[in-house]
């Protein structure tokens, strides 16, 4: 071999390196972007997490006599022959104090049934299992199903279809609780009609309940309709954060379900 055809050879197999290590370069570079916009792109729309271990109650407490999970679906139940409660029981999520999120769930009720899902809320060390905050209330018979609800502190905050604010106590205008209502409450919009209440419910099965709290605002939706909201000026009474937790209500035999809970924490 002669020298020029050397040099061309030594020139060739440096060219065909140099081109490798480029390509491979630039495949790693594209996998790296891609990964990024893979990861970008599960920030964006898998920011839902479940709430549910599909046959355990992983990750919540309460009292199991009440509360089963199977196939993904969660029972509270008061059956006929069980000693009846003497307090309201709530099944409570371990995930600690939550400030800003969204929720999402299924929910079925028999006729009789009276359940809700807390959030913000105060564990109580007694009764056991009982906590004291808002709650999306949800019953059989559906008139209340929605509304705003505080457990163990201000009662009702704002009805099926009203968007409400609670002013700040001042001396002349504490608040209390009357008739079931925070007596200071301001009914300022409606966000529902009757007609549109009664259509947002599907009786003997499945619905859809999604809550949303965010700063001082409070929203329940039921399949997609916006049943109530609260705009809490109250700093006296007022929770930035809180526990979640499903309830089943002293009374008759019944049956609540939930399924397919998830939350989007915000703050």
């Amino acid at each position: 071999m002669n020298k020029n055809m050397n040099k061309k050879l030594k020139f060739s197999t440096f060219s065909l390196a140099a081109v490798l290590l480029l390509a491979s370069c630039n495949g790693t570079a594209q996998q790296a972007d891609e990964k990024t916009a893979n990861q970008d792109s599960t920030e964006q729309t898998g920011d839902f997490v479940p709430m549910f271990d599909a046959n355990s109650l992983s990750g919540w407490e309460g009292d199991s006599l009440i509360w089963n999970m199977h196939d993904g679906v969660l029972t509270g139940e008061i059956k006929a022959d069980a000693e009846p409660l003497k307090n309201n029981t709530f099944l409570i999520w371990k995930g600690g104090e939550v400030g800003d999120f969204t929720l999402k769930s299924q929910f079925r009720i028999s006729a009789d049934g009276n359940s809700g899902i807390n959030y913000r809320s105060e564990r109580l060390s007694d009764p056991v299992f009982a906590l004291k905050g808002y709650q999306a209330d949800i019953d059989g018979k559906h008139n209340y199903t929605g509304q705003n609800y505080e457990e163990r502190k201000r009662t009702t905050l704002a009805y099926r279809g009203q968007r409400t604010e609670i002013p700040n106590p001042t001396a002349e205008n504490k608040g209390e609780s009357s008739g079931n209502a925070w007596s200071s409450l301001i009914v300022t919009d409606t966000v529902a009609t009757d007609s549109e209440l009664s259509a947002a419910i599907k009786a003997d099965d499945w619905n859809d309940i999604e809550i949303v709290a965010q700063g001082n605002k409070l929203s329940h939706f039921i399949n997609g309709q916006l049943i109530s909201e609260v705009i809490d000026n109250d700093l006296e009474n007022r929770m930035e954060k809180g526990f979640i937790g499903v309830q089943v209500h002293v009374g008759p035999p019944m049956k609540i379900e939930y399924k397919d809970m998830q939350i989007k924490i915000l703050k």
